[in-house]
């Protein structure tokens, strides 16, 4: 078995599951003046920081939850909940905290059932395999949850490219907010 033969395979197929009306449900809630905030723990919390980034260079006010520099979250923010498993203890407190000030909760989760999936508005599955999928559960050879983390980093991506064509920001413009 060639393991990266076997990772972009299991990439592909996490891939092809994900249902693509669930991408531009939430494309659809995202406006030039929307404030966004995105949330995760651990490596989806770096993948997290990866897509505010992105988002930053299409033209988004966002900010990554934790961060010194980050304001309050106010009604009608956008906050995006990222977590494999759904039920990462810090990401769920702060979701909790989003719903009741009146954000839209978008959570990104393996789980839909999950803690966070529930408190969400508007949800995005990447069926990838997390840290607490064992025996019959576990589909993937890799560790923990780095399968979900791989795949989520390709739907975030994804989203904000579908973003930039919405928008018509090409490359030369995001290059423009790029350090």
């Amino acid at each position: 078995m060639d393991v990266l033969d076997k990772i972009v395979d299991e990439i592909t197929l996490v891939i092809s599951k994900v249902r693509r009306e669930e991408l531009y449900d939430v494309v659809s809630i995202i406006k030039k003046d929307s404030k966004i905030f995105v949330d995760g723990q651990g490596r989806s919390g770096l993948i997290a920081k990866g897509f505010a980034m992105r988002l930053m260079h299409l033209g988004y006010e966002v900010y990554v939850v934790g961060e010194t520099i980050t304001p309050s979250i106010q009604k009608g923010n956008i906050y995006f909940s990222i977590s494999g498993s759904g039920e990462s203890e810090c990401v769920i407190l702060n979701t909790k905290k989003a719903k009741e000030k009146g954000c839209i909760i978008v959570s990104i989760t393996s789980k839909p059932h999950s803690t966070i999936g529930i408190l969400s508005d508007k949800t995005i599955i990447v069926p990838g395999d997390t840290k607490n999928d064992v025996g019959e559960a576990r589909n993937s050879v890799q560790l923990l949850s780095s399968l979900f983390d791989q795949s989520l980093h390709i739907v975030l991506d994804a989203l904000c490219l579908i973003l930039s064509k919405e928008n018509n920001i090409s490359n030369k413009e995001a290059t423009e907010r790029h350090w």
